[in-house]
């Protein structure tokens, strides 16, 4: 089963996935949304972490170091950045965390990595805008994003039939450059979030 969600606060996420749990779902990835599988339902404790990493041999030796403390390593990979984990051991504590403010930390990563990628974007936006494929002009004046000859000038069917024929290609011919600005202010926005959670994490261990 598949479910799309989204979070940025990890204790929320946590709290779902441990009740989806309890109603029989287990987690097993979540390359394209949440993929479950259908098992017998348990009380389960799940906790997240966000970390990427640029070798799989430090992936690994992180998923092991858990794994030896009684917590499996459910879904996630090396470049992911979200890691998430299921405890299975007696021994294990109640958290994968040693201290308040390393799981404080784990927002203040995913912030870091909200604004890198905003950042990242801004390039594109400029290389865009010289290149003259953003057209404000678009916004005054759309019939220019329509090229089928004379269309203007049919009527009845046949206009109706050329016109929706080319309204997509017209949209993005014209508005697709806005996936940019799009892109970038959500990451803004989820970098804005994290931190803010970061720092009332940090605040209430206080």
């Amino acid at each position: 089963m598949y479910k799309f969600k989204f979070f940025i606060n990890f204790e929320k996420e946590e709290q779902w996935l441990e009740q989806m749990a309890s109603n029989g779902y287990h987690l097993q990835n979540t390359f394209f949304g949440y993929q479950f599988k259908r098992e017998k339902a348990e009380t389960a404790t799940i906790k997240i972490d966000f970390r990427k990493f640029k070798k799989k041999e430090d992936f690994i030796d992180y998923c092991t170091m858990f794994e030896d403390s009684g917590w499996q390593h459910i879904a996630g990979s090396k470049s992911s950045g979200m890691q998430y984990f299921k405890k299975t051991g007696d021994t294990a504590g109640d958290d994968i965390f040693s201290d308040n403010n390393s799981k404080a930390a784990r927002y203040k990563r995913y912030a870091n990595m909200s604004f890198e990628l905003a950042m990242s974007f801004l390039p594109l936006l400029v290389v865009f805008y010289l290149t003259d494929i953003v057209d404000f002009k678009a916004f005054i004046n759309p019939k220019e994003l329509y090229f089928t000859p004379g269309l203007w000038d049919k009527t009845g069917i046949s206009f109706w039939f050329s016109f929706l024929f080319e309204t997509p290609l017209a949209l993005m011919r014209g508005f697709a450059w806005l996936f940019i600005p799009l892109t970038i202010i959500s990451y803004l926005l989820f970098g804005y979030k994290s931190n803010k959670l970061y720092l009332q994490n940090i605040a209430d261990k206080k």
